[in-house]
């Protein structure tokens, strides 16, 4: 019982001295912040490349007679739009794409990267949208695999036709990467990495410097303290005592 009181003792963390040291040496941590919010500025706004978003949309019903359009046709259009978006990201339409815009060097792994396809709840709509450095390539992939993905689409699930929403715009504002959310990152982390070095440092530090410590650590009561004389104290007895 005895030893497992001790090590439980050994273990035990205060809270409000952990909090003490942090905040007497706050001005470190706000500096540690400072500077990592500062580089992750400038990486984000001068060194990384802006990206750039297009996006088309396109309309799928699939109609049951050629007269009207039912409420089971809603109902199936809306069912089958996961569907729509596995048959846009498949390897037929990515590589048709990039045979038709010479993408040179690219493979079908890379485009896939840059393309994302949303089906909002309860609708018959499909946005895809691609990314790129370059905004007109960024628009043109985006028409493009709209085209390929809707022939490919008729084909597969043998539906009328494939209605386009909206053409891939012209995008005039990079998308990312967000200076903003990059430099509060780069300031939390920084802050977070000067903490833990703070406490790594705390925890590692297991010297005695005040009689208080004699007692909790040791269970030891101190009787009397005994001054250090430094050699600069030393100096400075000898001359007063000249004088």
């Amino acid at each position: 019982m005895e030893k497992q009181q001790e090590n439980s003792n050994e273990i035990e963390i205060d809270l409000l001295e952990i909090v003490h040291v942090l905040l007497g040496r706050f001005w470190i941590i706000l500096g540690a912040g400072l500077i990592a919010a500062i580089i992750c500025f400038a990486v984000s706004a001068y060194v990384l490349a802006p990206v750039y978003e297009s996006t088309t949309k396109i309309y799928i019903l699939n109609k049951t007679d050629n007269t009207a359009v039912t409420y089971t046709d809603v109902q199936m259009g809306t069912q089958l739009t996961k569907d729509y978006a596995e048959l846009i990201n498949s390897r037929y339409v990515i590589e048709k794409v990039i045979d038709q815009l010479s993408l040179e060097g690219m493979e079908y792994k890379d485009l896939m990267k840059q393309v994302s396809v949303h089906t909002p709840v309860d609708t018959r709509i499909v946005s895809i949208t691609v990314e790129h450095t370059d905004p007109e390539l960024a628009m043109r992939m985006a028409n493009c695999i709209r085209e390929v993905a809707g022939e490919h689409i008729q084909n597969v699930m043998d539906i009328e036709a494939v209605n386009v929403v909206e053409t891939a715009n012209m995008p005039m504002e990079k998308s990312g990467p967000s200076v903003m959310k990059w430099t509060l990152i780069g300031s939390a982390a920084g802050a977070f990495l000067a903490c833990a070095i703070i406490l790594v440092i705390f925890f590692l530090d297991d010297t005695i410097k005040a009689s208080e410590d004699v007692e909790k650590y040791l269970g030891l009561s101190t009787l009397a303290m005994i001054p250090v004389i430094t050699e600069e104290n030393a100096v400075k007895k000898r001359k007063s005592k000249r004088n």
